[in-house]
C-alpha cells in the first residue's frame, strides 16, 4: 500500500495545480472586480464556509512558514474585510469574503468543465470521497483542520473533486510532518535537507503513513482512483 500513495501523490499534486493553472486569469480578473487580495482564501475555500479557524490552526496549515509571515497575512485579511476576528479568537469570513469565495466557485466549476468534461468526474470524486471519509486526521494536525470540505448541496461534480483532491494533500502532509519529526528534524531542518538515507527514511515513512486512507478501496477501486485521477491531467 505504501507504493500505491507513492505513485498517487505526484498524480494528486498534478490534478490539483492544472486546476489552479486553468483558472488563474478568470481568478485574478474576479479578485480584481472584488478589489480585493485573496491570499490565503484561496487555501480556505471549502474550510471557511463551513467553519472558523483559530490562529494555531492556520499554524499548522502553513506549518513551512513564518509566525510573522502568517500573522500579515491574518492582518490583511482583516484590513480588507474579509475575515473578521472574534473575542475568542476565531477567524471567520464576512459577507465580503463569502462573496468572493461564491465568484470563486464559479471559477473553479468553469474550469473543471473545461478540463474534464469528456470524463466521468462523478465517479473519481464519489471514490475520493471514500478515502476523505476514511482517513485518519491526526490530533492538531492540518487534515483535522481541511477536512471534510464544504460542500454544499448542488456543488458541480468537478469542484467537488477538485476540493477533495486539495483536501487530500493535507492527509499526506500531516504524513510527512509525522516522519520528519519522528527523524529528529524541525520544520526548517527537513527543508534544508538534501538527498541521501535520512530523506529516502523519510519518504518512506511518509508513503507508509499516508497510505492509511487508501486501505480503504478495493484493489480495483484503487485503479480505477489512479487512472481516472491520472486522465485528468
Amino acid at each position: 500500500m505504501s507504493a500505491f500513495a507513492a505513485t498517487m501523490a505526484p498524480v494528486v499534486n498534478a490534478v490539483h495545480v492544472n486546476v489552479h493553472a486553468a483558472a488563474r486569469r478568470q481568478r485574478d480578473d474576479h479578485a480584481e472586480a472584488c478589489g480585493l487580495t485573496p491570499g490565503l482564501l484561496i487555501d480556505l475555500r471549502y474550510v471557511l464556509p463551513a467553519r472558523p479557524l483559530t490562529r494555531r490552526d492556520l499554524s499548522v496549515v502553513y506549518r513551512y512558514g513564518t509566525a510573522a509571515e502568517l500573522d500579515a497575512e491574518i492582518a490583511a485579511q482583516l484590513r480588507q474585510g474579509t475575515l473578521a476576528e472574534d473575542a475568542d479568537g476565531l477567524l471567520r469570513l464576512t459577507d465580503a469574503g463569502r462573496s468572493y469565495l461564491r465568484g470563486l466557485y464559479e471559477v473553479h466549476a468553469a474550469a473543471t468543465r473545461r478540463l474534464w468534461d469528456a470524463y466521468d468526474v462523478p465517479a473519481v470524486a464519489a471514490l475520493l470521497g471514500e478515502v476523505l471519509a476514511r482517513a485518519a486526521a491526526e490530533p492538531g494536525g492540518a487534515f483535522a483542520v481541511m477536512a471534510p470540505p464544504y460542500e454544499p448541496e448542488g456543488t458541480p461534480p468537478g469542484l467537488l473533486l477538485f476540493n477533495r483532491v486539495a483536501a487530500l494533500r493535507y492527509h499526506r502532509a500531516d504524513a510527512h510532518a509525522a516522519a520528519w519529526h519522528a527523524a529528529g528534524l524541525t520544520a526548517d531542518t527537513v527543508v534544508e535537507l538534501g538527498c541521501g538515507p535520512l530523506r529516502d527514511r523519510i519518504e518512506e515513512d511518509t508513503n507508509r503513513r499516508a497510505a492509511q486512507p487508501y486501505a480503504a478501496l478495493t484493489g480495483h477501486e484503487r485503479e480505477t482512483l489512479f487512472e481516472g485521477l491520472l486522465a485528468l491531467i
